[in-house]
């Protein structure tokens, strides 16, 4: 439907549902209630008629902004999207009160309460528009990034403190998302604000883990007190907390649970590389040798940690120079009953995976779902690189681990079950970005680059400017600003805060004292958890009354740490969005390092791009880091570079780790297996053989 044709329904939606309402409103008993949603709807058709010209005018220039007219993808297509999203979804609750509202079954304060998130939404995307409108007015044609100094970074920064977003966590959350995906994120954010609440308790991730689960009941049932608490969290805690959160992963009884429903393989190994000068043969003439160091910023020579994957045992991965390198605590080698015990010949290819988690979370254990699944559609061998993490090693620790992981793969790839004639790069998000940067260090140092990249929602611009996809992270639950400058932060170094090797903590140790710890305050978080859900009116009057602030109130009391922040002045008159009282002074990074072409690839000289290997680039059209993928694949097409760009739609940022939750989520993992083809030169399998594979 032409979004002409979309706004015209919703001025007439909601005319009728405000008749509806005043038709009935002398029967109706919440009388209150009535009198809000007339004012929701009166108020939505004015976001309405304001909204529409914006997107009229969006619509009439976004196309200048894709890659090519064969790729439609940017972040003013995604506004606009998001948008019209927000729209529909009133459009269908306002079809169901305007048919319902007379009925004796009707809920007034439920669809009272339904309409009036959604209004809120609307308004503050009506924000995000004219916000978007600046950058479309101060940046050079076809240019989606805001690089002036005091531009609209500073000033989004300064919105996205003191703008409400707590609409968007409630009962909007995930709107914009494919609906499979729904569930999942409410899971997510649920988790994650009880996991907020029990943070600062004294226990080890899997402790309030476990804790959080008797806290959570009362933000099952409140959407309006997890989006207050939701956005507390993600503007207050620091980089440990989101370390901890994204490391649940990672715990045995998580991953076991993971690792039921995933594809089963002979091998999958922890290996320790030891950090020891390696030769290889120079790419321009191999009849000389380069040496490479091994990895030494921040606290000198060191291992590093790679975990091998492969669906068959092949020649070399049981050999006795493997296993010397296999970790004690690691998984070893498995032969599931069914599989053959005889080793398959050496795979012409080998797969060099880089996880992602903001370079400060995860390992490849969290990733061990499509890696396995990839490695039998492929039927190549998968090497995860477990790179140290900021901030205790920012940049540039992970990236020389990575490179010199790379260097002992190619050198040993005999032991990996390989005889690398071809090797593809893989990585996503944070992953993407040391692809990238990998392959250019391969340059500098005149080693082989490998023969593609296949980077998903790579960040490739590791500064704080904005573009109109950045300012998705005002809504988005996965990516907020604050959280992804915190994780720049830490790989910038500006937040390090211990330059050592991050221990390794025993799973089975951690399980034992988070169980007795568990059972000490068992009662206590059961108790906490039914008082919340028999008193749930006090909990949302206690929301409401902390999550906005009307665009003429007062400022916050005197106590209140934090200054009220400058707000944007470019809105229209009588417009502001709504205001939030969970104030703070977030932090934004700023180092020369950020503009490192090693850290901001797209910012990287031609010299330093010009001949990378061909670059595939997967990414979504919902992500906050879209517009880095854009803006790097038309810098490597204006530099005459092989690339391509796949923009899937309706998924968020990580979607790879979603892999089993939706078909969304499958058919984008297999875009990426089928770039990855290409690199290794394989023919697509036929789709009844790719089904057969992943059951």
């Amino acid at each position: 439907m032409d979004h002409k044709d979309v706004f015209a329904a919703l001025q007439t939606v909601c005319s009728e549902v405000i008749l509806a309402l005043n038709g009935s409103r002398s029967n109706s008993s919440n009388a209150d209630a009535t009198d809000r949603l007339l004012g929701v709807m009166r108020q939505i058709q004015e976001h309405g008629r304001a909204v529409e010209p914006l997107i009229t005018g969006f619509t009439a220039v976004y196309h200048h902004f894709d890659l090519d007219a064969q790729t439609p993808g940017n972040g003013y297509r995604t506004l606009v999207k998001v948008v019209l999203s927000c729209v529909t979804h009133i459009l269908q609750k306002a079809r169901y009160i305007a048919s319902n509202c007379s009925g004796a079954f009707f809920r007034m304060d439920h669809n009272m309460a339904e309409m009036e998130a959604y209004c809120s939404a609307l308004c503050q995307l009506r924000a995000l528009l004219y916000l978007a409108q600046i950058l479309l007015h101060d940046n050079a044609h076809g240019q989606l990034y805001s690089q002036e100094e005091g531009g609209l970074k500073d000033r989004f920064v300064q919105e996205y403190i003191s703008m409400h977003k707590a609409c968007f966590y409630g009962r909007c959350l995930g709107f914009q998302f494919s609906p499979s995906l729904r569930p999942f994120l409410q899971t997510a954010v649920i988790s994650m604000v009880s996991f907020g609440e029990n943070y600062k308790k004294k226990q080890t991730g899997l402790g309030i883990a476990a804790l959080s689960f008797f806290t959570s009941g009362k933000y099952m049932v409140d959407p309006e007190l997890r989006g207050t608490e939701f956005e507390r969290i993600t503007q207050n805690l620091d980089t440990q907390f989101w370390k901890t959160f994204w490391n649940l992963t990672e715990t045995e009884l998580l991953s076991s649970l993971t690792r039921i429903a995933s594809t089963v393989v002979q091998v999958n190994v922890i290996l320790i590389i030891p950090g020891v000068n390696l030769n290889l043969p120079l790419a321009s003439d191999p009849s000389l040798s380069v040496s490479v160091n091994p990895p030494v910023a921040h606290w000198g020579p060191g291992p590093v940690k790679v975990r091998l994957i492969s669906h068959t045992l092949r020649q070399g991965q049981d050999s006795a120079e493997l296993l010397a390198l296999s970790h004690p605590e690691g998984p070893q080698l498995s032969l599931p009953g069914g599989f053959s015990r005889q080793t398959a010949p050496l795979s012409p290819g080998l797969l060099i995976h880089f996880h992602g988690g903001g370079f400060v979370a995860q390992t490849s254990k969290s990733h061990e779902n499509y890696l396995k699944s990839w490695s039998k559609e492929l039927n190549v061998p998968v090497l995860s690189v477990d790179y140290s993490l900021a901030p205790e090693a920012p940049f540039p620790r992970a990236l020389e681990e990575c490179f010199y992981a790379y260097c002992w793969a190619l050198k040993n790839c005999h032991l990996l079950g390989s005889t690398a004639e071809r090797v593809c790069l893989v990585g996503e998000s944070a992953g993407g970005n040391l692809c990238i940067t990998v392959s250019m260090r391969a340059m500098s140092h005149g080693v082989r680059v490998p023969d593609g990249i296949v980077a998903a929602y790579p960040a490739t611009l590791l500064t704080t400017d904005a573009s109109p996809s950045r300012l998705l992270t005002l809504i988005d639950p996965l990516l907020p600003l604050s959280v992804l400058y915190k994780c720049i932060d830490a790989y910038a170094g500006s937040s390090c805060q211990s330059l050592q090797p991050a221990q390794q903590i025993d799973t089975l140790a951690a399980l034992g004292q988070d169980t007795v710890k568990l059972l000490t305050n068992f009662a206590q978080g059961a108790t906490n958890w039914f008082q919340n859900l028999l008193e749930p009116k006090a909990a949302a009057a206690a929301a409401a009354s902390s999550s906005t602030i009307p665009s003429d109130a007062p400022s916050p009391s005197k106590s209140h740490s934090v200054e009220k922040p400058r707000v944007v002045q470019e809105y229209p008159e009588n417009f502001q969005p709504l205001r939030s009282r969970c104030l703070v002074d977030m932090h934004t990074p700023c180092t020369p390092l950020m503009k490192n072409p090693f850290v901001s690839p797209l910012l990287a000289p031609d010299s330093l791009l010009k001949g990378l290997p061909p670059v595939h680039i997967v990414a979504s059209a919902l992500d906050a880091l879209l517009d880095d993928s854009v803006m790097f694949a038309k810098k490597l097409r204006n530099m005459n570079q092989p690339v391509t760009l796949t923009v899937v739609e309706d998924l968020p940022h990580g979607f790879l780790s979603l892999l089993q939750l939706s078909k969304e989520t499958q058919e984008a993992s297999d875009i990426c297996v089928k770039r990855i083809r290409e690199v290794f030169q394989l023919e697509e399998q036929p789709a009844d053989q790719r089904q057969q594979g992943l059951s």
